[in-house]
């Protein structure tokens, strides 16, 4: 994958990073694929609502303080 990954664009592999670092920490596949199809249900038209950053940050965990 690395090997891969240097193949790519310098942004596009922080980009592909970022997107794995936030997924790693969720602890199920369940919860990494709902966290990824609301993030691109998310950006489906190109804009990103308060709401829409409310309800991802809830599938990622972010408001289950004292949980982990």
């Amino acid at each position: 994958m690395n090997f891969l990954l240097a193949l790519l664009p310098a942004d596009t592999r922080k980009l592909i990073t970022l997107g794995k670092q936030i997924i790693s920490a969720l602890d199920t596949a369940e919860e990494r694929r709902n966290a990824i199809d609301q993030g691109i249900k998310m950006l489906s038209d190109g804009k990103i609502t308060p709401i829409e950053w409310t309800q991802w940050g809830k599938v990622l965990g972010v408001f289950q303080i004292g949980k982990k």
